[in-house]
């Protein structure tokens, strides 16, 4: 029989040119419990990678960019899988609604963005992430990383930062404190702390560099997403 993945002859269980089995097994409950566990397992799966974004970000980074890429869950998946998270607390908490009114929101482009951007959090935070990486290479363009190897920090830290929002969405929903502004705080620290280590960590000015780098591509990237919503509001007219 020829393989249904690349079309060679298969003599054994598996194609000898792709990997593919011979027989696919049919899609049963054993086989989602399976797709669940090899995303959450702690060995390889998002516990893992939150354990050691934890406590080693730039290391883990760097090493996931230059050495081995099996270990962490990929990055991409990561940010929009931690930003559902997020989402979902804040869905059910609704953490946001003090904070954002829509009256005001729905009557322009502008507003519209940015409420698309509140219930896309992993999407948006990709976009404003390719100005922190812009900004990111700019500050430390001496070092010999490339825009995309950048992107994929940002999206492990950024992601990283989603999951202390939504901690202290959580605590805030239970205990109905002000935490947000605490959960700002440290969110910025935890990617400047992160950013600056995979950089060089005994290097204390690649710290207030990766904060700068931060900051400057976050409002970039609010002030481009303005400036599309008022150009549209302008050619709509």
């Amino acid at each position: 029989m020829n393989c249904k993945n690349c079309n060679s002859e298969v003599s054994q269980n598996y194609c000898s040119n792709c990997g593919q089995p011979a027989t696919l097994k049919r899609i049963d409950g054993h086989y989602i419990v399976g797709e669940i566990g090899q995303i959450l397992n702690f060995e390889k799966g998002i516990f893992y990678t939150i354990k050691e974004l934890l406590i080693r970000p730039g290391e883990n980074v760097r090493h996931f960019i230059l050495e081995n890429r099996n270990r962490l869950v990929k990055p991409i998946i990561f940010i929009i899988v931690t930003s559902l998270i997020y989402s979902l607390v804040n869905t059910f908490f609704h953490i946001e609604d003090g904070y954002i009114k829509y009256d005001e929101v729905n009557k322009s482009s502008v507003g519209l963005i940015f409420k698309w951007a509140q219930n896309n959090y992993g999407y948006a935070n990709i976009f404003m992430g390719v100005f922190i990486a812009l900004c990111t290479k700019l500050f430390f363009r001496k070092y010999n990383y490339n825009f995309y190897e950048i992107l994929i920090l940002l999206c492990f830290v950024m992601g990283m930062g989603m999951l202390i929002f939504a901690f202290f969405a959580l605590l805030q929903g239970v205990t109905k404190l002000d935490l947000m502004g605490i959960a700002g705080l440290i969110g910025v620290a935890y990617i400047t702390w992160s950013i600056g280590q995979f950089f060089d960590k005994k290097k204390p000015i690649n710290y207030l560099k990766a904060f700068a780098s931060y900051i400057l591509g976050a409002l970039i990237s609010v002030f481009f997403a303005i400036a599309i919503g008022v150009l549209i509001d302008i050619l709509s007219k």
